[in-house]
C-alpha cells in the first residue's frame, strides 16, 4: 500500500473505479502528466477502457476480484460514486482510496447526504425521508405540495424522480418509483440552477472554478456557461457554501456542489457528487488546470493547480438524439471559431444518451452560451432562435 503521507508521483499507477466519460477524461489527462491508469467496471470496450492502459471488467460486488485490482496500483478514485461500501471497504485495504470511502458512503444515499448537510448547517430545501405510503402522506401533508420524490439511491439525470401536485398523485408516484425508500422534497421554486466544482487537497487547501451556471432539458444538463451570470452576493454564498462542505466532508478530491438560486436570492444545496462533474467539462478548454487533471493532483498528494478562466466559456452536451438522422455535421460546428469538440467514443448513439460535448470560448458568457448553441444546431443543419 502506499503511504498517504508521500506523493504518488508520476509514473505511479491510478486505479478509476468506473469507466465511462468521466473516467475517459480523466485517463487522457493522467496519460499526460505521465501517469498510468487501470479501470475497473462491469462494462468492457468502455469510453475509459479505449484510452487506460489497462481494462478490468468485473462486478462490484467481487470482493476478491477487487482486492486483486487493488493490488496492481498505486491510488483508487472514482468516476462513479455508487459503488457498495463492502466494495470500497476491500480495495482500501491493499491501497489508498480517495475521496475516503465514508465520503462516498454519504453521497450515494440522498437521506444520508441531506441529513449531513442540515447538520453541517448548509442550507438545504425542506424535505423528509421516505419508507412507506404513510411516511409520504405525512410529509405531503408538512412539506406541502408541490413536491418532489426522489429514489435515495441511484439517481441521476432526472432518474428515479417523480413530481406530485395533488394528495391523490402520491400512490402513482410511489409505485413509478418501486416503493423504495426514497426522499420527498419541497418544491424549490428556483430563478437557475448553479454548480461549484472545487477540489480539496491533503493539505486542506481548497480550489474552485468559481460559479458555473447551469440549464437543463428533460431533466439532463443541457448548457453550462462560465463565470455564472450572477449577482457577487450569490457568487461568495455559493462559494463559502462549496468550501464548507468540502471541509465537513473532510473530502480529499474533487466535488461538485449543486446549488439552486432561488428567485429572493438565497442559494440551497440541490446534490453532492463526489467526482468530476459535467457541468465542469468546460475547464478542460476554459481553464489552467481541467477538473481532471486537479482530481489527479488531488489523489496523488501534489499541489492543487491553478484554476483561472482563461476566457468565458459554455458547454453544451451532445446526446445520442443527435444521430437520429445520420452522422453529425462536425465540419459545420468546427468551422466557427472558439469551438472545441470532444467526444466520448461510445459505440451506439441513444436518445438521451451522453455521446460527447461542445464548448465554445468568447469574450463574454453571453457570448460563449450563444455561440456553443449555435454550433450544436449547426451539426444538425438547424437553427437557434433567437
Amino acid at each position: 500500500m502506499t503511504s498517504a503521507g508521500r506523493p504518488i508521483l508520476p509514473g505511479a499507477v491510478i486505479g478509476v473505479l468506473g469507466s465511462g466519460q468521466l473516467g475517459r477524461m480523466l485517463a487522457l489527462a493522467a496519460g499526460r502528466l505521465g501517469y498510468r491508469v487501470h479501470t475497473y467496471s462491469p462494462e468492457g470496450d468502455s469510453p475509459t477502457g479505449h484510452v487506460a492502459d489497462v481494462e478490468v471488467v468485473g462486478d462490484y460486488d467481487d470482493l476478491d476480484a477487487l482486492r486483486r485490482f487493488a493490488d496492481g496500483v498505486d491510488a483508487v478514485t472514482f468516476e462513479f460514486e455508487n459503488v457498495p461500501s463492502a466494495s470500497v471497504a476491500a480495495i482500501a485495504e491493499r491501497a489508498l482510496v480517495r475521496p475516503a470511502g465514508s465520503v462516498l458512503h454519504t453521497t450515494q444515499h440522498r437521506g444520508r447526504e441531506k441529513d449531513f448537510l442540515a447538520r453541517a448547517g448548509l442550507p438545504v430545501a425542506p424535505y423528509a425521508l421516505v419508507d412507506s405510503l404513510d411516511d409520504l402522506s405525512a410529509a405531503l401533508t408538512r412539506l406541502g405540495r408541490p413536491a418532489i420524490l426522489k429514489t435515495a439511491s441511484f439517481g441521476y439525470d432526472g432518474k428515479g424522480q417523480a413530481r406530485i401536485d395533488q394528495a391523490e398523485d402520491a400512490l402513482a408516484a410511489w409505485d413509478r418509483l418501486g416503493r423504495q425508500p426514497a426522499v420527498l422534497e419541497a418544491f424549490v421554486d428556483f430563478e437557475r440552477e448553479l454548480s461549484v466544482v472545487a477540489a480539496r487537497g491533503v493539505d486542506g487547501r481548497v480550489a474552485h472554478y468559481g460559479v458555473i451556471e447551469n440549464a437543463h432539458a428533460r431533466h439532463i444538463l443541457d448548457v453550462s456557461v462560465a463565470p455564472a451570470r450572477i449577482p457577487p452576493q450569490v457568487e461568495r454564498d455559493a462559494l463559502a457554501i462549496a468550501r464548507a462542505t468540502l471541509e465537513a466532508l473532510d473530502v480529499v478530491g474533487v466535488l461538485c456542489v449543486e446549488l439552486f438560486l432561488t428567485r429572493d436570492g438565497r442559494v440551497l444545496v440541490n446534490e453532492l457528487a463526489p467526482r468530476t462533474h459535467n457541468s465542469g467539462h468546460l475547464t478542460i478548454d476554459a481553464c489552467a488546470t481541467s477538473q481532471f487533471e486537479q482530481q489527479l493532483r488531488a489523489v496523488c498528494g501534489l499541489p492543487l493547480g491553478a484554476t483561472d478562466l482563461v476566457r468565458p466559456a459554455a458547454m453544451a452536451n451532445l446526446l445520442g438524439d443527435l444521430w437520429q438522422d445520420g452522422e453529425p455535421r462536425w465540419a459545420d460546428a468546427l468551422a466557427r471559431p472558439g469551438i472545441r469538440l470532444h467526444l466520448y467514443g461510445k459505440r451506439q448513439a441513444k436518445p438521451g444518451r451522453k455521446m460527447g460535448h461542445l464548448t465554445a470560448l468568447a469574450d463574454t458568457p453571453d457570448d460563449a452560451a450563444a455561440l456553443v448553441r449555435e454550433a450544436r444546431a449547426a451539426l444538425t443543419g438547424s437553427h437557434v432562435r433567437a
